[in-house]
């Protein structure tokens, strides 16, 4: 069995994030999520996985099943879910999940004693494309080389604009808004139990992939943007939502150019994917980590890797070597590998060459799976 301890290294410097209420005054779902976020840190940070229980490298939607709990005997702690696609109507996201399944796993693993986590990424609402927009930049582009006037042509790089108070596109955006809150806000047991959720909206916002991203808007536009998606929401789900704000900046001043506010984040973090060397990575990662620590400890908020992975990683001591060893003097409350799918893995399984390694992670001190915090309130 794996044995938790308490690490007091990490319990010196872990941070309390969110403030209790008076006992007598009962706490919202998200501020009990909050509390039990704080509590796990200061014992270590939990394994996530994006669709764990949706599909692996080698199958897909056979109930049961997980990469992960098939190779160390235990679930994540955190599963992530995606809503792109919900803002339409569709049955099935942008992964091909149908929405009722997700309901279900989201139901079952809060049963468990498991963590939510969900991010969104929705068609671009002014010309009825994907959230990646490079390609729609490069066809505008084109065209006007062509010679076409630029009132003919629909600008990609407006669409935050076109979505915000007085934009020509806010009445349909705000029914998507209704779509989501409608989706997040079933999400209860049988019982009647609210589900609280880890929302993870507008992330990347520093980086130009998405409509939302720096080049494509103003500072203002995205702020508005995060504010008009939070105050909606918050008015029609009433504390159900820690709110998560996740870029990737370069600096500390770069991270706060769309800094929605410190009233309206509890949990900062970033996706942190391995491209370079594995100097660089680390190098970047603990860098980015503890410049978020810095900012959140004084400021009642949590800090976790939103994002993570090597794509089809090689590196057989991956997890250990590189990835602990980057963040483990941290108080990340958890870090989310990307899915496995279609026999390319972020996260773990059997069939990669870093199985061996990842059951060594499993048995961290620092590393927590289900069976680990299932108990902690």
């Amino acid at each position: 069995m794996k044995k938790t301890i308490f690490l007091s290294a990490i319990c010196a410097i872990s941070l309390v994030a969110c403030k209790q209420k008076p006992v007598e005054e009962p706490a919202t779902p998200a501020e009990a999520l909050c509390s039990r976020l704080s509590a796990i840190s200061q014992k270590g940070y939990m394994f996530g996985h994006q669709d764990d229980p949706f599909y692996g490298i080698t199958w897909e939607y056979e109930k049961g099943r997980s990469d992960t709990k098939e190779l160390v005997g235990d679930y994540p702690a955190v599963m992530g879910f995606e809503l792109g696609g919900i803002e339409l109507g569709d049955l099935k996201n942008l992964d091909s999940v149908p929405f009722n399944l997700m309901r279900e796993e989201i139901i079952a693993h809060h049963q468990r004693g498991g963590i939510i986590t969900i991010s969104w990424h929705p068609r671009n609402p002014l010309n009825g494309k994907t959230s990646w927009i490079e390609s729609d930049i490069k066809e505008y582009e084109q065209a006007l080389a062509e010679g076409k006037s630029a009132d003919e042509l629909i600008d990609p790089k407006h669409t935050v604009a076109s979505i915000i108070e007085g934009g020509e596109m806010h009445d349909k955006f705000v029914g998507w808004l209704g779509n989501v809150t409608d989706f997040i806000g079933s999400l209860k047991t049988a019982d009647g139990e609210i589900i609280p959720v880890i929302f993870r909206p507008w992330h990347e916002n520093t980086g130009n992939w998405f409509w939302w991203g720096e080049a494509n808007c103003s500072a203002d536009e995205y702020k508005s943007l995060w504010n008009m998606t939070q105050d909606y929401m918050e008015e029609r789900l009433g504390g159900q939502l820690v709110w998560s704000y996740s870029p990737g900046p370069r600096s500390l001043e770069h991270f706060l150019e769309r800094w929605p506010g410190d009233d309206r984040v509890k949990l900062i973090g970033t996706d942190a994917y391995q491209y370079g060397t594995d100097e660089e990575y680390m190098a970047q990662l603990k860098g980015t980590m503890t410049m978020m620590y810095d900012y959140a400890k004084d400021r009642n908020m949590l800090i976790a890797v939103t994002e993570c992975g090597k794509h089809n990683s090689t590196i057989p001591d991956w997890w250990t070597r590189i990835f602990n060893a980057s963040v483990k003097d941290l108080p990340i409350c958890y870090c989310l590998p990307w899915r496995n799918y279609c026999k390319e893995h972020f996260g773990p399984s059997k069939e990669t060459p870093t199985a061996e390694d990842f059951k060594k992670f499993y048995e961290l001190p620092n590393t927590l799976f289900l069976n680990d915090i299932k108990d902690i309130k």
